[in-house]
C-alpha cells in the first residue's frame, strides 16, 4: 500500500519507528488545494483546505500490511481516518493512501516546518512511539488515545533526564549498566517492567545478571507557596492511593501542590499551573529548591521541587482542584511555624513536603529580607 504523509511521518527516522521492520521507500509528492498547518497550541500538523495551496509530503511506497496496521494505529490515537487521495509525483497524478484530520481542529497562528519540529521534538516522539509497540497486547486506537498523555509525559521526561554532576561519585560510561527487558511491560497509567540487569562493579568486574522491576513514572513539579510577608504557607490535603495499599489507617495527605509535567511543558511551568489549579494561587516567584529521584531503587520519578513566592490573604481552610481531574483537595494555609511542627509531630508524613519545608527553613530569613 501506497500512503501519502504531510507532517511529522515526512521524517525517515519517525516513520522508521512507527512502520517497524521492513524497508522503507518515499517519493516526493504534493497534495492540491490543501495546506499544512499546526494545531492550535500544539506542535503537531494537520491539513485544511485552502484554494491555491499545496501541502508538500512523501509517499511511502509498498507498505506492509503489518506496517499499514501499526500506522493505523498510530494514527487512530489522534482520530485520524485513512482516505483515499489523489495526489501530484514526478510521474502525474497517482492514487494514494492519507490520514486525515477530523473537523473542527482549531488552527494555530504559524507556519509549521518538519525542521523545526525535528529540532525540538523528534527525540521525544521516537520515544513516545517504540513505548506503543512495546505494549502487549496492544491497545486499540480509542484506548491509545486515553493512554497518549502520560504515553506523551514519559517520553519527554527521558528526553529531559541529564546527568548531574559526578564529583564524588562514578562517572558512568558507555556499557556499564545494562538493562534488558524480560518481558511486556504493564499498566494503563503508569507502567511497570521487569529486566535483566548487569553494571560494572566497584572493583572493576561486572555483578553477573541481576533480576530487577521497575516502575515507570514522570517528572512532577513540587511547589510549596509561600507568602513571605506573612510568614504562611499552603498544604494541599487529599486521599492517596499509597497509603492506603500500605494498610494506613488514615490515606489522607498534607503535601505541596504538585503536578505531572506534561509534554513540552517547562517544570517552572508546571509548578505555576498547578499553584493556580490546585490552590487558586498566582505565584510571583519561583525559588528553585533542589530535583531528584524519589526513589531509585525501582522507580523512575523525579521531581523539580520550588518554594513559590505569593499573597496567601486566605487564613481559614478551603477546597480546591479541578473536579474534571477527579480532584478532591482541602487547602490549608497555615504559619511556618505551625507547618514545622505537624513536620516535627509526624502528621506531614511525605518526603516532598518534609524536604521543602526544611529547604525553606534555611533559606527563609533571606526570603522574608528580600521582602
Amino acid at each position: 500500500m501506497d500512503i501519502f504523509v504531510y507532517g511529522t511521518l515526512k521524517s525517515h527516522a519517525l516513520m522508521a519507528t512507527v512502520a517497524g521492520p521492513g524497508v522503507l521507500h518515499s517519493s516526493p509528492a504534493i497534495l492540491a488545494e490543501y495546506a499544512v498547518r499546526p494545531i492550535a497550541d500544539n506542535v503537531v500538523p494537520f491539513i485544511e483546505k485552502q484554494s491555491g495551496a499545496t501541502a508538500q509530503g512523501l509517499i511511502w511506497k509498498d507498505l506492509t500490511p503489518e506496517q499499514v496496521s501499526r500506522l493505523d494505529l498510530y494514527e487512530g490515537a489522534f482520530d485520524y481516518p485513512r482516505q483515499t487521495i489523489e495526489v501530484k509525483t514526478d510521474n502525474g497524478l497517482t492514487s494514494a493512501q492519507c490520514y486525515m484530520p477530523p473537523d473542527g481542529l482549531a488552527v494555530g497562528n504559524w507556519e509549521w516546518s518538519l525542521d523545526d519540529w525535528e529540532a525540538g521534538h523528534l527525540a521525544p516522539a521516537i520515544l513516545a512511539a517504540q513505548e506503543i509497540f512495546t505494549l502487549d497486547p496492544l491497545p486499540t486506537p480509542e484506548k491509545l488515545r486515553g493512554m497518549w498523555g502520560m504515553i506523551e509525559a514519559r517520553a519527554w521526561s527521558k528526553h529531559r533526564a541529564a546527568a548531574a554532576p559526578a564529583t564524588r561519585r562514578y562517572l558512568a560510561k558507555d556499557g556499564d549498566f545494562d538493562a534488558e527487558l524480560t518481558g511486556p511491560t504493564a499498566g494503563a497509567f503508569f507502567r511497570f517492567l521487569s529486566a535483566d540487569v548487569e553494571h560494572r562493579t566497584f572493583d572493576g568486574g561486572r555483578s553477573g545478571r541481576l533480576v530487577r522491576e521497575g516502575f515507570i513514572g514522570v517528572d512532577a513539579a513540587i511547589v510549596l507557596p509561600y507568602d513571605p510577608v506573612r510568614d504562611r504557607v499552603v498544604l494541599v490535603e487529599q486521599a492517596r492511593m499509597g497509603p492506603r495499599l500500605r494498610h494506613d489507617p488514615n490515606p489522607w495527605m498534607l503535601e505541596p501542590v504538585a503536578g505531572i509535567i506534561d509534554a513540552r511543558e517547562a517544570p517552572e511551568q508546571t509548578a505555576r499551573r498547578e499553584a493556580q489549579e490546585e490552590a487558586g494561587l498566582a505565584i510571583t516567584t519561583l525559588e528553585p529548591a533542589g530535583q531528584f529521584y524519589v526513589s531509585p531503587g525501582g522507580s523512575t520519578d523525579y521531581f523539580y521541587t520550588f518554594v513559590g513566592l505569593c499573597d496567601i490573604a486566605q487564613s481559614q481552610t478551603y477546597l480546591g482542584g479541578l473536579p474534571q481531574e477527579g480532584e478532591d483537595l482541602r487547602l490549608h494555609p497555615m504559619s511556618f511555624d505551625e507547618a514545622l511542627a505537624l513536620a516535627d509531630s509526624g502528621e506531614i508524613a511525605t518526603g516532598p513536603a518534609l524536604f521543602l519545608l526544611h529547604w525553606l527553613l534555611r533559606h527563609r530569613d533571606r526570603l522574608r529580607l528580600a521582602r
